[in-house]
């Protein structure tokens, strides 16, 4: 059956030299989270051409959600994201961005599709496509959904907030996908948790401002923060269990303004990763515990304050539709992993599943040069790099990433539509 199913994607095989320019595009033009105006009006009027698509705007933002009805049969949603971040591009593409866009807080950033979303758009605008025109070889509900804000973590709740399942059908099945640091053409999924939870916080302790030179009659808070952004290190260290997932990370650490003044207060930024919930209970307490601990020793005049910025789920694959896909996939493509390792990068991708206890099942596709990866692993030029996802060189090859994509989105909608 999985044959089957490969050798009618292959007789419908799409002319991907349109989607190309489609992606250059969208690299070119890219939004900050909660900014995806013009990216959501480019991908509705893609659809809309398609002429069999019922369309939803303006969900939880920006969202955007395409329905088509092709008779009895189970429903299936098919997930993008579409936001970039605040990176400046030093890729050199002739299609590198050089937008600037303003953020939340008002401050002038460089912008790029640093994550891969970009990819993510274009092969779900590919597919819609591809499976509009095997219209004949599947039955049932087809919903291609392009979410907003998934780099802050709260697009997909933001859609289901906004009423998302009372516009469109409530699907059987959720899938999505992520172009990652692997070798182009290759995909991997596994059963069970594929993407670790993540929090991040923002934390301000308070000190008493002065002159650098009189140390003696402030309480500093860089000395503060340094002591316990060394402090922090020791929770995964030495208070998880090894055998578990954890991470903690100071991404930010903000103190004063110039030289010869001790500031008053100072902000960190940290992030940390987990798979369980107890394990990341654990972390949070310990966080507290000893943010609120340095605080006392160094004299702090105020208590810290605990301010959440994001929180991403856990990324859980269902064991039996994953198996499945797993059967498919294999069939279809040369490279494909079927025990790919557990990634600590996170996604809100699952939230469009657990708020109905719908099945969800999540794969990554690969985006890096062929010749490069196997130059690397082969170690034939060791010391050359690979970028990975969020740096300014991220840059997916656009073949065969794009058919690798469209493909693997193809043959998800088709292993539960098939007549």
């Amino acid at each position: 059956m999985a044959r089957d199913l490969s050798a009618t994607l292959k007789s419908a095989s799409l002319n991907l030299a349109p989607y190309e320019d489609l992606y250059k595009y969208f690299h070119t033009h890219p939004e900050l989270s909660l900014q995806e105006e013009s990216t959501s009006q480019k991908a509705a009027a893609h659809l809309s051409q398609l002429k069999v698509y019922e369309i939803h705007t303006h969900i939880g933002g920006y969202g955007l959600a395409g329905v088509l009805r092709n008779g009895p049969g189970k429903t299936v949603l098919l997930r993008a994201d579409m936001d970039a971040l605040p990176v400046k591009e030093l890729t050199g593409l002739p299609y590198a961005s050089s937008v600037t866009m303003r953020d939340a807080d008002g401050v002038e950033k460089p912008v790029m599709h640093a994550c891969g979303h970009d990819m993510h758009m274009t092969c779900l605008l590919a597919a819609a496509e591809t499976l509009a025109n095997l219209r004949h070889a599947w039955s049932g509900t087809l919903i291609v959904l392009f979410q907003p804000n998934e780099e802050r973590g709260a697009g997909a709740q933001a859609m289901v907030d906004d009423g998302l399942y009372s516009k469109i059908p409530v699907p059987d099945y959720v899938f999505g996908q992520h172009v990652m640091r692997m070798r182009a053409g290759s995909v991997g999924s596994r059963p069970g948790t594929i993407m670790a939870a993540a929090d991040s916080l923002k934390i301000t302790v308070y000190g008493r401002g002065g002159h650098g030179s009189l140390p003696h009659q402030t309480v500093d808070p860089a000395l503060l923060a340094a002591h316990i952004v060394v402090r922090l290190q020791g929770i995964v260290s030495r208070e998880i269990d090894p055998s578990d997932l954890g991470v903690v990370t100071v991404g930010s650490l903000q103190v004063g303004q110039t030289e010869n003044i001790i500031a008053d207060r100072a902000e960190i930024g940290l992030d940390f990763r987990t798979v369980k919930l107890e394990t990341r209970q654990k972390i949070l307490s310990a966080v507290r515990r000893i943010v609120e601990a340095e605080c006392v020793a160094s004299g702090s005049p105020k208590p810290p304050v605990f301010t959440p910025t994001r929180r991403f789920p856990p990324t859980s694959n269902d064991t039996e539709v994953a198996s499945q896909l797993a059967a498919s996939f294999e069939t279809h493509f040369e490279e494909f992993d079927g025990d790919t390792p557990r990634t600590n990068v996170s996604e809100d991708f699952s939230t469009l599943g657990t708020c109905k206890d719908i099945p969800c099942s999540f794969w990554f596709i690969g985006g890096i040069d062929p010749g490069l990866w196997d130059r690397v692993h082969k170690e034939e030029n060791p010391t050359e790099e690979i970028p990975g996802n969020h740096s300014a060189l991220f840059a997916p090859v656009i073949q065969p990433t794009m058919r690798t994509g469209v493909d693997a989105l193809c043959i998800a909608a088709l292993t539960f539509l098939r007549k």
